[in-house]
């Protein structure tokens, strides 16, 4: 123990002091307790019993308040990283609701910007691209792209479904196609590109005559 004391030091032994004095003088002991219960005509045999029974409530309270501490912190950290989540994904759906098409056309080639086919002849069973060129496409990121193409009564009569490459600039280049059959039905048919991450959104779709 240090001889000499700073004031603050002193202060605080002297606060500590009293502060054992006061539980010293509210304690009881237990010869004073088993005559409390003698003037209260309660049988002190139970006394022990009784004893430790205050002893497991008081430690039953004390695990109680550990566990909500714990609780607390958990459903803290557990808060914090949903939230995390949430403004993440957040920030994907915002950058995917500003997709939109800058070009779509309909031709027999791949991504053929020349092409714009207007009418299809089915007895040829030609294969026909849908070309399209996405505009404030996500950078660093795949998208999930489908088409439907629809036949005059406007059932599906074939889907297409990929993941794009990782995308390196906002004007992106893709395409779908279907390989047409000659008992197709003719007249107006319309081709959908549709965006899976958003639950297979349409973008945009074209119409087209199949003949």
């Amino acid at each position: 123990m240090q001889k000499r004391l700073t004031p603050k030091q002193v202060s605080q032994i002297v606060a500590e002091v009293e502060r054992l004095s006061q539980q010293r003088q509210s304690e009881i002991e237990i010869e004073e307790l088993q005559q409390i219960l003698q003037e209260l005509n309660l049988p002190d045999d139970l006394l022990d019993e009784a004893i430790m029974q205050v002893y497991r409530k008081q430690a039953l309270d004390n695990q109680k308040k550990r566990n909500r501490w714990i609780i607390g912190g958990v459903a803290t950290v557990v808060l914090s990283a949903g939230a995390a989540v949430f403004f993440v994904q957040q920030q994907h759906y915002s950058a995917l609701e500003g997709i939109s098409v800058y070009d779509s056309r309909i031709g027999f080639k791949r991504n053929d910007p020349a092409a714009n086919v207007k009418e299809i002849n089915r007895q040829n069973s030609p294969e026909v691209f849908y070309n399209v060129t996405l505009k404030d496409a996500p950078v660093g990121k795949q998208l999930k792209l489908g088409c439907n193409w629809l036949d005059p009564n406007r059932q599906i009569a074939h889907q297409n479904s990929w993941k794009t490459k990782t995308i390196t600039k906002e004007v992106w280049n893709t395409h779908c196609r279907y390989q047409f059959k000659e008992n197709d039905p003719t007249g107006k048919w319309i081709v959908q590109i549709t965006l899976g991450d958003m639950g297979d959104k349409v973008i945009q779709g074209k119409q087209f005559v199949v003949q």
